[in-house]
Order: structure tokens, then sequence, then C-alpha cells
């Protein structure tokens, strides 16, 4: 049985996404914008949590050994989806 007074953990993408708080479309936008420039910056979503894309990209091995541009850019777009979608978002 789950207490009311234990603390809720932290959502994670997927959890914001699963409750509407962020968009499918939002979290594209947020690959599109780490793919034109990795360097950009925590990417902040329209609700205010914000994701620092390429810190999960660095700490994601699998994603160093995928080229980001040419034939395996949908490889690494799938990949770099899946890592995102398990990080926590800081909230706003």
């Amino acid at each position: 049985m789950i207490s009311a007074t234990m603390p809720a953990r932290p959502l994670t993408l997927a959890d914001l996404r699963r409750t509407g708080i962020i968009s499918s479309q939002e979290i594209v936008a947020a690959i599109d914008t780490y793919m034109r420039d990795p360097a950009a910056g925590p990417y902040r979503f329209p609700s205010g949590h914000t994701l620092d894309i390429a810190t999960i990209v660095e700490a994601t091995p699998a994603l160093k050994r995928v080229e980001r541009a040419g034939p395996q850019e949908k490889t690494f777009r799938n990949g770099l989806a899946t890592a995102i979608m398990a990080a926590h978002p800081t909230k706003p």
C-alpha cells in the first residue's frame, strides 16, 4: 500500500508526456533544437520544464557510437528520444 505521506518520485519526460503536460510535438522540437545546435544549452519546454539534452547524450555511451548526421541520423534520433524519455526534467 502506498502511503499518502510517501514523497512522490520525480516525473520523467515520459510521465509528463503521458499526463499531457508536454506534448509529443514539443519533444520532437527539443530533439530538433539539439540536432541543429548541440551547444544550445538546456531546452525549455512551454510548460517551463527544462532538460539538458547535451548532458544526456554525454551520459549515454550508446549515443556516442552513432553518427549524428547522414544515414545513421534516424538511429541517433531514435536513441536520443529513448534516452530523454527516461530523463527527469527540471521543474519550472
